[in-house]
């Protein structure tokens, strides 16, 4: 079996409102072009926002994602914030720094706690399938 080699990594997206689609747009197809072509997509589905901004932000991130996915016939699916969490550490109401530990303990090195959730989100999606076929 060949050795799988895992990047991973964390972006900021411009907070601009008039760049910031465009620029994770962007950022899907430099993704694809450098290390794909992308496969299939999971991402944190986040159902809970503090504030009215933030909700209205992740939506336009949705429907970029999803617009992107759909016009390359790339399957994604969202996996629950809790999910993640307690796969990654037992506890689906993990904090920050213990998503960073349980990510160190599977032998990586993420700069932040949203590299930590993108690996256990990558660890869910490869010990369970992902629920996509």
């Amino acid at each position: 079996m060949p050795r799988r080699v895992v990047a991973s990594g964390s972006v900021t997206i411009s907070f601009r409102f008039s760049t910031r689609y465009l620029r994770f747009t962007n950022w899907l197809t430099e993704l694809d072009q450098l290390s794909g072509p992308i496969a299939a997509i999971w991402f944190e589905e986040v159902r809970r926002h503090v504030a009215t901004d933030a909700a209205h932000v992740y939506g336009g991130l949705m429907a970029t994602l999803t617009a992107w996915a759909e016009l390359r016939g790339v399957p994604y699916q969202g996996v629950p914030v809790g999910t993640v969490k307690r796969h990654a550490t037992g506890k689906g109401n993990a904090g920050k720094e213990e998503m960073i530990v349980a990510a160190r303990a599977r032998g990586f090195r993420p700069s932040d706690d949203n590299e930590a959730d993108a690996l256990a989100i990558l660890h869910w999606a490869i010990e369970t399938r992902g629920g996509l076929r």
